[in-house]
């Protein structure tokens, strides 16, 4: 072998022929299985390529690659191992120059149906399967550096390589991933070979193989249903996303998407198992997330929550008489999973995103999932309503949120959509609503120091953290204060509030007081909380006496807390007083009585208006105020929420709102001359409400109809009429504004184009009477 080499070495030119000779020697030796032969060939084969580096070693490669093919393709198992480990040194050598014509692709194969080995011995199997990755890592050493080597990443050649790799790492998931498999050391173990394999083949992916490296791994968990379980399609993608390089991320992002889409009538545990894949893919990538992929991935996730939602309700199952009960539940219940997937990946994304890309996707969310007014009309009819999807694991996204200005964290395209969706009859969406208002607005994570509604005997004990209101607060507060206060109100006097929702209304006005306050917005956090307990008072919505109790708890804890955090020490006396003789004659006024984990059983049949002093007294408070820096005259003026046109479609039937709807529906079904005729009779048939449901039924039938039946024509006309009617109104307006306003001093006429000012004498001009002294 020492005489050989150094012949070769010497005389490169002859390195064809010995290689000819050898391959011949070889082949026959194969066929007639001279086992001992075929080593000793081989190894000199292997010998003479470690020692020759010249340009005339490629005749010889070609040679020694026939030899290594020769060994792969006859089927005896140590010619497998022996022929592949001598190509694995081949892989190893660094070529000068690359190769134009040699082509790996019988390699490729031989060396994925060895990874595929089936073989009787699972000795014997072991070997082959670990020769067989070992070669695949050959191939992709020799071949991804190799400029003219790129046809390794088309799709006919990872369609073998890369599930040649899962299978053998999927067999180790179903061992429990043991660290050894029958005594042999990890570099053996055909799953932690492959992984390494894998990874490797990743890692060396470029930005335009990316999509033919993982469209493979899709397919093998699809072929092999490991999406249901999916924790071997969980460990493959953490690979993947820990494997490439991190500008890359987005495409596998995209690439799951889309997988996604195209699954989306398949089973819910696989759409559920696609989406954890999905979550597992933005927990490791969403740090580097930027651009368009954003707001792709919170689109297609909604798309798929609000379609799991309709799965949920049971479309199909209506329109299939013969689905049974108890399979529509374990639908509805299976796709309450898919549903937690979306909304934890949603959450999870939203929640690792910077600031400035949050308060967009927030915005994107709630326009996604907003209540349309008719699913709030809808909930007035006997049927059920179509329930609306709550706002996805927004909770998650504005979790640790930190804005510096409201105006930016609480923009109108978010808050009223959200404000929307407390008036809803759902305990646990009003609950959800202020959650996330607690996320937005608590900027110094004060909520834990104010967790559970009490009487704080000493605030300053929480050492609670606030900064000086600024001017832009000033002005947020200014601009949608009222919209605060209304949502607090109407939140309070919901019949199906529980201990929570006491909790975190008294929790929201702390966090206003802490965050949002100056002298003005305490004056009208009073005057919430007086009319507050007016309400209950008055009772004109006849409310349970818990809910009743509760309030007055709420407006006792509340007054408690604000009275210490502005240090006035006779507002706190008020107020101690007031707590103190409740304490002792009505104690079911207070939080610690009322809001226990047991309900009290002995409440009030009625509360006592006369008796003053267990009640907060508008003019005492007043007095208390009227120090400088507050205006304690604005406390004698009651807060009266504002009522807008959604309280109106609402579900709520309050005194002033059945007649303001009511009123609406008279004047638009009247003609012109009789619209103003609003007698005394008139207004008593408007409040009586009987038939009006029914009335109101029938005519949203009748709507319902005409849009599923009536052709698009006579649909598009309809619509259009409605829209020239408002272009015409506009116009008006716009003529009416733009027209300038008569002049005392004369008219302005305007003829052939030239502008004439007729003047009036100043003893005929007509001022009005405000201008005249």
């Amino acid at each position: 072998m020492e005489k050989l080499t150094f012949y070769a070495v010497s005389a490169p030119e002859k390195l064809d022929r010995i290689g000819a000779y050898l391959a011949e020697r070889l082949s026959r030796d194969v066929l007639r299985h001279r086992y001992g032969n075929v080593v000793i060939a081989m190894e000199a084969l292997d010998q003479l390529l470690m020692a020759c580096h010249s340009q005339s070693i490629k005749p010889f490669v070609e040679s020694f690659l026939h030899m290594v093919a020769k060994l792969l393709e006859s089927g005896e198992p140590d010619l497998q191992v022996l022929g592949t480990n001598s190509f694995v040194k081949f892989a190893n050598i660094e070529e000068a120059t690359p190769s134009y014509h040699r082509r790996y692709d019988f390699f490729v194969s031989q060396f994925s149906a060895m990874c595929h080995s089936t073989h009787q011995d699972p000795e014997t199997r072991t070997r082959i399967r670990v020769a067989g990755i070992k070669g695949l890592q050959g191939v992709v050493r020799k071949t991804v550096n190799d400029e003219l080597q790129a046809i390794i990443w088309e799709p006919q050649h990872m369609d073998k390589l890369i599930p040649s790799m899962l299978f053998n790492m999927q067999e180790s998931e179903d061992l429990d991933r043991t660290p050894s498999v029958a005594g042999q050391d990890g570099e053996e173990n055909p799953a932690a070979l492959a992984e390494s394999c894998f990874r490797e083949l990743l890692g060396r992916a470029a930005y335009g193989n990316m999509n033919n490296a993982v469209r493979p791994v899709l397919v093998h968990l699809d072929n092999h249903q490991l999406w249901d379980p999916n924790e071997f399609a969980v460990s493959c993608f953490r690979i993947i996303m820990y494997s490439i390089q991190a500008q890359h991320s987005h495409h596998v992002i995209q690439q799951v998407l889309n997988h996604l889409d195209t699954n989306n009538k398949n089973t819910p545990r696989v759409r559920a198992g696609i989406v954890q894949v999905l979550l597992e893919t933005v927990a490791i990538a969403a740090k580097g997330s930027v651009g368009p992929t954003v707001l792709e991935v919170f689109n297609t996730l909604l798309k798929h929550l609000r379609m799991s939602v309709d799965f949920e309700l049971g479309e199909d199952s209506r329109r299939n008489s013969s689905t049974s009960a108890s399979s529509g539940r374990g639908k509805e219940s299976e796709e309450r999973i898919v549903q937690n997937a979306i909304i934890q990946t949603i959450g999870f994304f939203g929640g690792n995103l910077p600031d400035y890309q949050r308060a967009e996707v927030m915005m994107f969310v709630m326009g996604k999932v907003t209540v349309p007014p008719c699913g709030l009309i809808a909930s007035r009819c006997d049927s059920p309503p179509t329930p609306p999807p709550p706002p996805p694991s927004i909770p998650q996204v504005t979790s640790g949120f930190k804005s510096k200005s409201m105006a930016a964290a609480l923009p109108p395209p978010f808050l009223d959509p959200l404000f929307s969706i407390s008036l809803m009859e759902d305990s646990e969406l009003r609950q959800l609503v202020f959650e996330i208002l607690h996320n937005i607005i608590d900027r110094h994570d004060n909520r834990a120091k104010l967790r559970g509604i009490r009487i704080i005997p000493n605030v300053a004990a929480l050492k609670i953290k606030r900064e000086k209101i600024s001017k832009q607060d000033v002005a947020f507060m200014k601009k949608h204060g009222q919209q605060l206060y209304r949502h607090i109100y109407l939140g309070c006097k919901e019949e199906d509030n529980v201990h929570k929702n006491f909790e975190l209304l008294f929790t929201t006005l702390a966090i206003l007081t802490i965050e949002l306050a100056n002298e003005e917005v305490v004056i009208d956090l009073i005057r919430l909380s007086i009319a507050l307990q007016d309400m209950v008072l008055a009772n004109e919505e006849n409310m349970p006496m818990l809910i009743r109790c509760g309030i007055m708890a709420l407006v006792a804890a509340y007054l408690n807390f604000l009275s210490q955090m502005i240090a006035n020490p006779p507002f706190c006396q008020l107020v101690s007083k007031v707590i103190e003789l409740r304490s002792m004659e009505a104690a079911f006024l207070l939080p610690e009585h009322i809001f226990r984990d047991n309900p009290p059983s002995r409440l009030p049949e009625s509360l006592d208006q006369e008796d003053r002093l267990l009640y907060f007294q508008t003019a005492d408070m007043a007095e208390c105020l009227a120090g400088p820096g507050y205006n304690a005259e604005r406390l004698s003026i009651p807060y009266v929420p504002q009522v807008t046109d959604l309280d109106r479609l609402s579900r709520r039937k309050s005194f002033v709102d059945t007649i303001s709807l009511q009123v609406d529906i008279v004047s638009n079904s009247l003609p012109d001359k009789l619209a103003e005729e609003i007698t005394f009779e008139t207004l008593k048939k408007a409040i009586d409400t009987t038939g009006l449901e029914e009335q109101e039924r029938e005519k949203r039938r009748q709507v319902m109809e005409k849009f599923q039946k009536a052709p698009f024509e006579e649909i598009a006309a309809h619509c259009e009429s409605k829209a020239n009617m408002l272009h015409d109104r506009l116009a008006q307006i716009f003529e009416l504004t733009i027209r300038p306003p008569p002049s005392p001093s004369g008219v302005v006429s305007i003829s052939s184009g030239h502008t004439q000012h007729q003047s009036v004498p100043v003893y005929e001009m007509k001022f009005p009477d405000l201008c005249v002294y």
